[in-house]
């Protein structure tokens, strides 16, 4: 990342409108000549430019300006303006053919045969299905059951082995945590009928 101001002929013509700062420390910052400062204090350079404040874009502070405009000999020094980037993976819908799209169902019977500890919402979210569609496949009540093939969603490439392993986790996890709710739940009962 360069030390140079955003708009840098701008943010001069800002600073040598607003500020009592030495022309050679205008040019140092901004990263032009001094005899094109002079020229935008005189008029002659950057005509048609709007200025640029680079307080508010927060470049500069207003105490950097001070310190600077006291020691004509002190550089001003631009704010830090590194923008941190994430490294996290985000998930990519993916477009789906029209073809995979009715394997959808078939997808979702065959999670509710082989992995029942799921809940509606995971499958939903893993095939890309509604939820209510999960739940009248699971009821029999939907509107093509009689016509639905269990299909392995892997092997269809709807999502990944790795997606699977990761909500069947979560469903275990969500399974033992409730087991525990019920038995200290349980526990409470035990010790409030013994009072």
């Amino acid at each position: 990342m360069s030390n140079i101001p955003l708009m840098p002929m701008a943010t001069a013509v800002w600073l040598v409108e607003n500020t009592t700062l030495t022309f050679k420390q205008i040019a140092k910052f901004c990263n032009l000549h001094e005899v094109e400062i002079q020229g935008i204090a005189d008029g002659e350079v950057a005509k048609g430019i709007m200025a640029y404040n680079p307080i508010i874009s927060g470049q500069l502070t207003r105490e950097e300006i001070e310190i600077s405009s006291k020691d004509e000999n002190r550089e001003l020094k631009i704010k830090n303006t590194d923008i941190k980037i994430s490294t996290e993976d985000k998930k990519v819908k993916q477009y789906i053919p029209l073809s995979k799209r009715q394997d959808k169902p078939d997808s979702a019977l065959w999670l509710i045969k082989h992995h029942s500890l799921l809940k509606d919402s995971q499958i939903a979210k893993l095939v890309g299905i509604t939820k209510n569609s999960v739940t009248s496949i699971k009821k029999k009540s939907y509107w093509n059951y009689n016509n639905l093939n269990p299909k392995d969603p892997i092997a269809l490439g709807l999502f990944s082995q790795k997606d699977l392993v990761d909500s069947i986790e979560k469903a275990e996890r969500r399974i033992k945590r409730e087991k525990k709710e019920k038995e200290k739940a349980k526990q409470t009962r035990e010790v409030s009928n013994n009072e």
